[in-house]
């Protein structure tokens, strides 16, 4: 190392060293679980923020070579390896608004090039690359078309092989390419999707649809077909018993082969690369854990991992499972069953923050689950956040998060609720909130808002409302309905006129509002308007704090800034902050921009 070379690195460690925990937890260099290539496993892509935006890294294993493979001014993190490891294609959209066209360029490195040139832009609907190095099967979606699927191949014309005016996707494709599985919503119930097999010339070949001949409604997802050459075997997902489990499905056949697994929660799976085994992913009340199950001793055996989240796991063709590990003490790894830690990115090290504590209250609705962190040694009350997940179909769980932490840095509680409509508690706590949208998450949140005031944790008079996506609607929609019950509210990229993000926002999420309301605005006007945030804004009497992304195409900014008019003609306390950027930003800067602005506005308005 040379003199210059040293001193610059002193200089990096001093910096690190005077910067705040909370802002090195979002500066630290971390990676994301590597994909690899089926046919070539030395050859890996994954996501990283080591240059302080978030971009793909090509990864040679054999040589220990890591390349970055994108450079964007607003980011990259849609990207697929081909499987006999040639090609990374990424998907190019312009800052953030997620329309665009797929890319290509050389694994080794080269130019891009248009991957699939004639194509027109959309907002991607799945993409499966075939191990013939020839073929692609690609989806797409528009506000003119709806969804359509695409089979792309080498030398000769790209055709459509699906279309539909309701929300589908590409699953995956057969090992030897003959057969392709689409999820697909043609029924009208976006949130339970129906499963249909196609030949490449757009034939059907085989359907599964559990939304059909009951009362309650049933979903299915597409987890993989086998991979070996011939074999017609795909394993899905189910909702027959209340909770996501899978079965294997032999879409020649017909028979189905349900593993019936004796786990709580909501189980995923995969296949292990030769399709001898199945790599089963449970989650349970927050938390997640390993196992392999043999299809054909149905023996099922653990797979030792740290109590805490797995967000992402993969088995290797050596047998060996690389899994992304956190819990909200401990930040994310990338970790092998047999080799430690697979990824370790130079750099500063992100600190560590506070364990979470469950907490289980009664609601109207049933047991609610809430997420707790609060200063090491601190007693309440204390002023306290409750930071609401996004979704609604997602939920909080025991993983490292820099925004939370960020808050119990600077004295703060903060509770994450997973409200009716989560994932993780089966299938009827998530489907709980059709046609009530927004008010049944409210009455949870409220529930748990009572405990926290109750129990001495929080100080009434200092609750913050927070969340970004849903979070924020609910945030917005809370401060609104609740005005009494929150000091502050802080809503990032947030439906705000539910009526007008429905008619400006991605095709995809008008067939989900749809779902969740029952209709359109111009069919259900009253549940459009009891559902709406803007309704409620003259009643709102706490500070709000708002940003936005201009380009966002979830939550869009002229429904944010028809809500914003209705404050400033009240000349009701609210600041906003406009990003130019999509649904959230990828570079790193720009977060703790956010972040610093967001702990600005509690600091000046909560009392103290």
């Amino acid at each position: 190392m040379t003199e210059s070379n040293g001193s610059a690195s002193r200089e990096r460690r001093g910096q690190a060293e005077e910067m705040p925990d909370w802002e090195r937890r979002f500066r630290a260099p971390r990676v994301s679980l590597p994909d690899w290539a089926e046919d070539a496993p030395d050859r890996s892509l994954f996501v990283s923020n080591a240059t302080g935006t978030y971009e793909l890294y090509a990864w040679d294993r054999a040589t220990g070579e890591q390349r970055q493979a994108t450079d964007r001014p607003n980011g990259t993190t849609d990207g697929v390896l081909s499987p006999d490891g040639r090609w990374i294609w990424w998907f190019d959209d312009k800052d953030g608004d997620e329309f665009g066209v797929w890319r290509r360029q050389p694994f080794d490195g080269g130019p891009d090039e248009p991957a699939v040139p004639g194509l027109d832009p959309s907002y991607p609907a799945g993409l499966v690359l075939g191990r013939d190095g020839r073929t692609a099967v690609i989806g797409r979606s528009t506000d003119e078309d709806g969804t359509t699927v695409h089979l792309a191949r080498a030398g000769a014309e790209t055709v459509e092989i699906y279309r539909h005016r309701e929300s589908a996707g590409v699953g995956d494709l057969s090992h030897d390419g003959s057969l392709i599985a689409v999820e697909h919503t043609e029924h009208g119930d976006a949130m339970h999707s129906a499963l249909r097999v196609l030949r490449p010339d757009g034939r059907t070949v085989a359907e599964l649809d559990d939304t059909k001949g009951g009362t309650v409604e049933l979903g299915l997802e597409v987890l993989g077909f086998a991979p070996v050459d011939g074999d017609t075997r795909l394993l899905i997902g189910h909702q027959r018993r209340g909770r996501w489990e899978p079965l294997v499905w032999d879409v020649a056949t017909g028979e189905e082969t349900d593993l019936a697994l004796e786990l709580p929660g909501d189980v995923s799976a995969e296949w292990y690369p030769d399709g001898s085994a199945l790599l089963v992913v449970h989650g349970f009340e927050a938390r997640s854990e390993l196992f392999r199950y043999d299809p054909a001793s149905r023996e099922l055996t653990a797979i030792p991992t740290p109590p805490g989240t797995v967000s992402g796991a993969t088995a290797r063709p050596d047998g060996s499972v690389e899994y992304l590990w956190s819990s909200a003490a401990e930040p994310s790894a990338v970790r092998s069953t047999t080799s430690g830690v697979v990824l370790d990115p130079p750099g500063m090290t992100s600190p560590g923050s506070v364990p979470v504590e469950d907490v289980w209250v009664e609601g109207p609705g049933g047991r609610i689950h809430a997420l707790v962190q609060k200063p090491a040694g601190a007693t309440g009350p204390l002023p306290t956040v409750f930071d609401i997940h996004g979704g609604p179909t997602w939920h909080d769980s025991d993983s490292f998060a820099a925004g939370p932490a960020a808050w119990v840095d600077h004295g703060y509680a903060v509770v994450r609720v997973n409200y009716r409509g989560s994932t993780g508690y089966g299938r009827a706590w998530t489907d709980a909130l059709k046609h009530r949208v927004g008010l049944i998450e409210l009455e949870d949140i409220a529930a748990v808002r009572a405990w926290a005031v109750d129990s001495g944790l929080a100080d009434p008079r200092r609750l913050i409302l927070t969340g970004g996506s849903w979070g924020g609607y609910l945030t917005l929609l809370g401060v609104g309905l609740q005005p009494e019950a929150w000091t502050l509210g802080i809503a990032a990229v947030p439906v705000a006129d539910y009526v007008t993000a429905y008619h400006d926002e991605m095709e995809a999420l008008k067939a989900m509002d749809r779902t969740l309301l029952g209709g359109t605005p111009e069919e259900v006007p009253e549940r459009f308007e009891a559902s709406s945030p803007l309704t409620y804004v003259d009643r709102v009497s706490a500070p709000v704090y708002i940003s936005a992304g201009v380009n966002d195409p979830r939550c869009p900014i002229r429904q944010i800034e028809n809500y914003v008019k209705r404050l400033e003609a009240r000349e009701a306390v609210h600041e906003v902050y406009r990003y130019d950027a999509g649904h959230g930003s990828l570079v790193v800067d720009e977060r703790i921009k956010q972040v610093r602005l967001e702990l600005d506005f509690a600091e000046r308005h909560l009392p103290k």
